[in-house]
């Protein structure tokens, strides 16, 4: 082992040991978690409101307090951004990360508090190092940099005494000062808000580096690396880095994408290494290299509920534990956490792929899906849909996203895909014939609506012009960063205004 690597690992061993611990005891972390959290903040404005002093049991708190979206903390946050104090989390938020994960004009601002970034936020970024060093003790990363894809807006004012930005700046703004020594580009340029001249910028920046590992959400990255490729007219990137070895990455499904890095990355060493880390929090990482899954990480200060999804909607709906959950079945996440969210719904719908340890996927999100017919299709079926399709015609997939066509008088519904290739299949008939028969196979509620075409008429794929997904972003200004396209939606007003385009 490379004597960095091998010092970092033995500073390591002790925290490995505690997520040892949490792998063998999720419920009793979990407890902890709770305990924690119930008394820290039981002298702020919530905490008197729910009596957080008197609930002794993870069933009381489920009780009394209701599950709430944005919406329910908004009132506290125009508070908090005034510089009211202890409300949600003892003392001054300082700190609010603006979500950026849809193209949903209306700006969520999650509050980040000292506790939060600390003991959740940073704690996560080291344990990634020390779950990679137990899988690649060999590794030798530290040699060199860290090209860091980041967020693109820099920390705005509130007021004197709050401030906003991508959660990406706000830890830029919030680490210590050694760690710019380790990354790349400086931070001038990775918090640069104007994609196309951040994405020049970091070019110029990073080619002479020695780059040693990857961390960003894969769809923006694909687009920085081949222009990377392009300006040095190299081939692959392991002949602009040659010491390349791993890729951090989230935000959005590898599957798509995965081929397309190997094309790039064509290694047999090169490692990736997917994290779960949002503006609320820090929940999981992939510990197993060669296997499905991110660890949850139960010890952030983070109580976490999960929902089945027959539940959305309720005020105190039917919630499970880390305890009571069962492996193949989706929840909505609900946490609450040292930033000051209790009981909040973020949105995301993930699947337990494995307990003791528990070990999650993300499967969508929970309004990003297509039932305008019954057929209940989440993102995760698109994923390994569009997965067997490609594998089976060789086509490779840019960008997607997918909606309904509502029936008619004189014809029935179906689901119309706007896709963007890399590389286009032979038959674009049959390709969609491949997707369709997938999806049945992965969905029993699609295949029922889809039997002889009673209900459901066979998908339909348009395929998108060059550049579609990235000209439909530019015009809502939300090029790069953590900007997602919506993969699947139960209405057509994304897919609308992206078909028009596709004209031009």
């Amino acid at each position: 082992m490379p004597i960095l690597s091998s010092i970092i690992s033995l500073i390591n061993s002790k925290r490995i040991k505690q997520i040892e611990r949490f792998r063998e005891e999720p419920g009793e972390t979990q407890n902890e978690q709770l305990r924690y959290l119930l008394e820290t903040a039981a002298n702020t404005q919530i905490g008197k409101e729910y009596d957080f002093a008197s609930i002794k049991s993870d069933s009381t708190f489920r009780e009394r307090v209701p599950v709430v979206d944005y919406e329910g903390i908004k009132p506290y946050v125009e508070k908090l951004k005034r510089g009211e104090k202890d409300l949600l989390w003892p003392g001054e938020i300082k700190w609010f990360a603006k979500s950026s994960g849809t193209t949903s004009s209306k700006s969520k601002f999650i509050p980040v508090s000292k506790d939060s970034l600390e003991e959740c936020h940073f704690r996560g970024g080291k344990d990634v190092i020390a779950l990679y060093l137990e899988n690649r003790p060999d590794s030798d990363m530290f040699s060199g940099k860290c090209l860091v894809l980041g967020g693109s807006h820099q920390i705005n004012s509130f007021s004197s005494d709050s401030y906003y930005g991508d959660l990406s700046a706000i830890l830029i703004e919030n680490m210590p000062f050694w760690t710019h020594f380790v990354r790349t580009p400086g931070p001038s340029i990775a918090l640069m808000s104007e994609w196309e001249a951040k994405l020049e910028k970091m070019t110029e920046a990073t080619i002479d580096e020695n780059v040693t590992s990857l961390a960003g959400v894969p769809s923006w990255f694909l687009v920085l690396l081949k222009n990377i490729l392009k300006k040095t007219g190299k081939s692959n990137l392991l002949e602009v880095w040659p010491n390349l070895e791993l890729f951090m990455h989230g935000g959005v499904n590898f599957t798509p994408y995965r081929e397309q890095y190997k094309t790039l990355i064509p290694s047999e060493t090169m490692s990736y290494m997917e994290t779960y880390n949002a503006s609320e929090g820090f929940f999981g990482i992939q510990d197993v290299l060669s296997e499905e899954g991110m660890l949850m990480m139960l010890d952030y200060g983070i109580f976490y509920e999960f929902m089945p999804l027959s539940e959305l909607g309720k005020k105190f709906p039917e919630t499970y534990t880390i305890e009571e959950v069962e492996k193949g079945k989706e929840y909505a996440l609900i946490i609450s956490t040292n930033g000051g969210l209790w009981r909040y719904l973020i949105g995301d719908t993930i699947k337990f792929v494995s307990l003791f340890p528990h070990k999650i996927i993300i499967t969508g999100r929970t309004k990003h899906f297509i039932n305008a017919f019954g057929e209940e299709l989440i993102v995760d079926n698109a994923e390994r849909g569009l997965k067997t399709a490609c594998d089976k015609t060789g086509a490779i997939i840019r960008e997607y996203t997918a909606a309904p066509v509502f029936m008619s008088q004189n014809s029935k519904g179906r689901h119309q895909w706007v896709i963007e290739f890399e590389k286009l299949p032979d038959n674009i008939e049959e390709f969609a014939k491949t997707l369709d028969n997938a999806l049945q196979s992965l969905n029993s509620d699609y295949e029922a609506k889809r039997y002889k075409n009673m209900t459901l008429e066979p998908l339909e794929v348009i395929v998108a012009r060059d550049g579609l997904f990235n000209d439909w972003l530019k015009s809502k200004n939300k090029l790069g960063g953590q900007h997602k396209v919506p993969r699947l939606a139960n209405n057509r007003e994304y897919i609308d205004e992206l078909l028009d385009l596709n004209k031009l």
